[in-house]
């Protein structure tokens, strides 16, 4: 599977949490061409195909912004300090092209004087800063504000097997994957239910966008698309979780915060499919969007798919479009296999 359009558009799209405008603005158009697009004040988007009146509704849910990093100081001499806006830690900034806007800049440590025996100390984010080329305090902010939100810069990288390595494959892959699953259930037309995608803002700092949403689409049933940790790198350990394998499917969450009904619905379109796939274990919550889904309201009967990847919140997030695709067709046998009626109740 080449790497898709749309996908690269959306991954080129800078999106720090509060600033996902410009990724917003390429899901919704590719949106229009086959779904009724909406959004709210908090800047999540939402794409419904229709199938009838009085028809239940299925959110598919992935979240459209980025970790990245905040402007809360400018030197004298130009330089910008910062803090992160979600988890990102300092050894993975360090040396990296950023961009604020059309504003480029780097990140780049303190210097440590070695001639006179000083040792290089563990990395902390206030070693850090961005230079932008300014000359001086009043040149930099005629350039950023403080507040600005940066995220790192550079082209999606297609490596052989059909390996993607980009920055925001967290979670772009997961409002990705929700618009394509439902333009192909438009396309096919014969579900029971109206199926809404949603790219849910603000996952990084506090799942507020999926909180919002669930409260105001009141849907029947939702699944949330994200990523989740590869275990076939140094280090992983199957143990934990369960084995999570790229390239050998999407995974499909077994937990509290998972209506069992809605996993053996996932697992049976699976098999019935002959989709590739494998099972992720929470005992918790699963620090996704699931969970506000899972206990908006009343309750909504939730899922949660995710796509294997290596390297997360880094700028080298590494994934397999095999993946990519087996979720899409995974959520879109879902759908089609949902009845009216069909009950959640345990």
């Amino acid at each position: 599977m080449p790497l898709p359009g749309l996908l690269r558009d959306l991954l080129l799209a800078p999106a720090p949490p509060g600033e996902e405008e410009e990724a917003a603005r390429v899901w919704r158009e590719a949106a229009a061409a086959f779904a009724e697009v909406t959004g709210d004040t908090l800047g999540t988007s939402y794409a419904r195909v229709r199938a009838g009146e009085g028809a239940p509704t299925l959110a598919l849910v992935g979240h459209i912004d980025e970790i990245g990093i905040a402007v809360t100081h400018v030197s004298e001499e130009g330089y910008l300090s910062f803090t992160t806006v979600g988890g990102i830690s300092p050894e993975a900034l360090l040396g990296q092209r950023v961009r604020f806007g059309d504003v480029g800049g780097v990140i780049a440590r303190r210097r440590v004087d070695r001639r006179a025996g000083q040792e290089a100390p563990r990395l902390e984010l206030t070693d850090l800063h961005v230079d932008i080329g300014a000359r001086s305090r009043d040149e930099a902010l005629g350039r950023v504000r403080i507040g600005d939100g940066g995220v790192w810069e550079g082209e999606p990288v297609e490596l052989p097997n059909g390996r993607l390595v980009s920055k925001a494959l967290d979670n772009r892959l997961g409002c990705y994957v929700a618009l394509e699953a439902a333009r192909r259930i438009a396309e096919a037309g014969d579900a029971q239910v109206d199926v809404v995608a949603v790219a849910a803002v603000a996952e990084e700092v506090g799942h507020f966008g999926a909180r919002a949403a669930a409260f105001s689409l009141e849907p029947d049933v939702a699944i949330a698309i994200d990523v989740t940790w590869a275990t076939d790198v140094p280090g992983g350990d199957a143990r934990a979780a369960g084995k999570v394998d790229l390239g050998a499917g999407p995974t499909i969450e077994r937990g509290p915060m998972i209506n069992r009904h809605v996993y053996d619905l996932l697992a049976a379109a699976a098999k019935d499919e002959g989709i590739e796939h494998s099972i992720e274990v929470s005992t918790r919550a699963t620090h996704t969007d699931t969970d506000e889904f899972h206990t908006s309201r009343g309750g909504v009967p939730s899922g949660l798919v995710s796509i294997p990847l290596r390297y997360m919140h880094t700028p080298v997030e590494l994934c397999s479009l095999d993946d990519v695709e087996g979720a899409i067709r995974l959520l879109v046998a879902f759908a089609r296999r949902l009845a009216r009626d069909q009950s959640y109740l345990r």
